[in-house]
């Protein structure tokens, strides 16, 4: 089926509507576009259910979401835009949005809106209504906005705004099949779509009109010419770019000096905006004379409090550290006691009479690197549970605003806080927990300098050897070497900020979303997406990895001793030598990489010592300045292979994770060098 469309540029003819055979069933194509934190992913997700594809946008590392549903005889193919507050090209998220709804000329958008917060939702809504497309206003979270002392009418508000307005509890599953009636509605209609825009002011006509007569006949077939020669008035970056390609220098140059003379012209646009806001709020909401401060300020008064909010925060990511470990931890230890080594005893015995090197593959390597990816998966299950209720119910926000200062201070937003912070308990959930970072610079940055976290069995292993050679004063030596990690992540921070092109001015808006009770379905099929992803991304690299170290362990002869791993210890012998140590503990460096556990059984295996006696031979063959330098070098050491798995997805790169790899290793190194250097003249 073709399908015209009239815009101010020209006829599009889209053929690319999908009708099946033997049936009058078209496929239609809904965008759903909000605000962040308006419950958009709840009404996707009641109106997809678990039909639907998480992946990336192409060439982008912002989050995709594609599902659908079937409603009177049609299909719906449903696309998540990403969450953005405006359509100017702040960030990666609102290009991606509107480009979307610009050029792929979805037959309906779904605006979500909180009916609590009206007055922040509608910009978004004044905006794409000037794009001229079939519309439709989820009106979300309208028992929030009732227990806020708000009443929205809604028939008001959909006369005000002449567009379908639909009241909805998406979290409790009310007016989701409105919805469905209410996209159905207008993706048939065959009038047109005539919303009620916001009015010009005198000044805003007599610019467009000459921006207009300059612009006409040069731009891109899918947009329409008022809402370029808008975006011009505003200053948007991208819009001036491309009209800049499009126009010949003689009129680039007219255009120019309109625009300078104008520049006073798009505050007046956005005061027409939020006047209009204000008419339809004006028009539709009544307030409780009874309502006093709501819940969510009682609440913020401590959450948000100098003093009493960074104790909560800080109580708050410990108890999900130990949440998580209390549940992780004895579930990790089973599946390892139990399935894994129990899968190993039985190919062991089935491959008794196969060549040992297959044998040592297969039990030692795929089903060791399967058992490690069981254990990451009980944890990341875990984390990702308590982050998503903790995103849901509006607590990250929080903490993103008590960090936000903090943060700054090496280039970073606050919402990096969290998911480096996790860094304590994991460093994989730490780097995919980076996708709540808004610009893909910040949140780079954040995937690049968050295994600088040290993890549990950093944490553990240094606390091994620090009681082995510092007694009573260990504890004092671990809580120095954290402090380390933090002073060189600062400073790493500073140096990378620095580096990294495209320094981008970060906007000081942030939002404190309402708090409401967490919704079990959105939290579920979130843990369930990152889940599925981390398997099918992050999974393979994990497993080869893994594998290919076995392989170094145990080739050429099957003995540790004579491996290719341990003829490439030796070979950097006097790079150890510097640090004051032995060739073995190098390779057990090295092996770490593949699991931080690992360190304390390759030392064993290298030294030819059992767990008993391992203490003792570590006390005669380390003096204090090298044990030193080793807990300093391993707790620097570069990121393990599940986290390097994650550095790869969330860089959509491979080149990003290899710099960090090189990074990691000249720091750690370099520092237990200079460690050395300077601890064996004082220990």
């Amino acid at each position: 089926m073709s399908i015209e469309k009239n815009t101010s540029s020209g006829t599009i003819l889209e053929k690319d509507k999908q009708v099946y055979s033997g049936s009058d069933q078209q496929l239609i194509t809904v965008a759903i576009a909000g605000q962040p934190n308006v419950g958009k992913s709840t009404v996707f997700n009641r109106l997809t259910g678990l039909r639907q594809h998480v992946g990336n946008w192409p060439g982008k590392t912002v989050e995709c979401k594609k599902g659908k549903f079937n409603y009177n005889g049609g299909t719906y193919r449903m696309v998540d835009l990403p969450g953005n507050y405006s359509l100017t090209a702040n960030s990666p998220e609102e290009v991606i949005a509107r480009d979307f709804v610009i050029k792929e000329q979805p037959d309906v958008v779904v605006v979500v809106v909180n009916a609590a917060a009206l007055e922040r939702n509608l910009y978004l809504v004044s905006e794409i209504l000037s794009l001229k497309v079939p519309l439709v206003i989820a009106l979300n979270m309208i028992d929030v906005a009732e227990e806020e002392g708000l009443k929205v009418d809604v028939k008001a508000l959909e006369s005000a705004m002449g567009v379908k307005v639909v009241p909805m509890v998406a979290s409790k599953n009310k007016g989701i099949h409105e919805l469905k009636a209410a996209i159905n509605e207008i993706a048939r209609a065959s009038d047109g779509h005539e919303p009620n825009l916001p009015e010009k002011s005198t000044g805003y006509k007599e610019v467009l009109t000459r921006v207009r007569a300059q612009i006409t006949g040069n731009i891109p077939v899918s947009y329409s010419e008022d809402w370029v020669a808008l975006k011009l008035i505003e200053g948007d970056r991208i819009i001036t770019e491309m009209m800049k390609k499009q126009l010949d220098s003689s009129k680039w140059k007219l255009l120019q000096n309109i625009l300078s003379d104008s520049e006073n012209i798009a505050l007046g646009i956005a005061g027409s905006r939020y006047k209009w806001i204000g008419n339809m709020v004006k028009s539709a909401v009544k307030r409780s004379e009874k309502s006093q401060i709501n819940r969510t300020a009682r609440i913020d008064r401590h959450t948000t409090h100098p003093v009493r909010g960074i104790l909560i925060m800080i109580g708050v990511l410990i108890s999900i550290i130990v949440v998580g470990m209390g549940i992780g931890m004895p579930v990790a230890l089973g599946l390892m006691n139990g399935t894994v080594h129990s899968a190993q005893a039985a190919a062991t015995s089935l491959l008794a009479n196969a060549p040992v090197w297959i044998s040592g593959l297969v039990v030692d390597g795929i089903i060791f690197a399967i058992g490690v990816l069981l254990v990451i998966l009980v944890f990341l299950i875990s984390y990702f549970a308590m982050y998503a209720v903790l995103e849901d119910i509006g607590y990250m926000s929080r903490v993103a605003y008590m960090m936000d200062n903090f943060m700054r201070r090496i280039g970073l937003h606050g919402k990096s806080f969290l998911p480096m912070f996790t860094g304590f308990a994991c460093n994989i959930p730490a780097v995919i927990g980076t996708r709540v970072v808004e610009t893909e610079r910040s949140r780079l940055m954040t995937v690049l300098l968050a295994p600088f976290i040290p993890c549990p069995a950093q944490i553990m292993i240094t606390a091994f050897l620090a009681s082995i050679f510092f007694g009573a004063a260990a504890p004092v030596v671990v809580i120095a070497l954290i402090l380390l990690n933090f002073v060189v992540l600062g400073l790493s921070g500073k140096m990378l900020n620095r580096a990294l092109p495209d320094r981008e001015q970060m906007r000081m808006i942030m939002e404190l979303p309402l708090y409401h009770r967490p919704n079990l379905r959105t939290v579920g099929t979130l843990v369930w997406q990152r889940i599925k992803q981390f398997i099918i991304k992050v999974g393979p690299v994990v497993l080869i990895t893994v594998t290919v170290v076995w392989a170094l362990a145990y080739f050429p002869n099957g003995d540790i001793q004579t491996s290719f791993i341990a003829r490439f210890g030796r070979a950097i012998a006097p790079l150890g030598n510097l640090m004051g140590l032995k060739w073995e503990m190098i390779v057990a460096l090295l092996v770490s990489f593949v699991s931080r556990e690992g360190i304390i059984i390759t030392m064993g295996m290298l030294l030819g010592a059992t767990e008993e006696g391992l203490v003792s031979t570590l006390g005669t063959m380390m003096v204090p300045a090298a044990a030193l330098s080793f807990m300093v070098t391993q707790m620097l050491f570069m990121p393990c292979v599940g986290t390097l798995g994650a550095m790869v997805e969330e860089s959509r790169s491979w080149k990003w994770p290899l710099f960090s790899l090189a990074y990691f290793l000249v720091v750690s190194f370099g520092m237990g060098i200079l460690v050395y250097q300077v601890a064996r003249f004082i220990l």
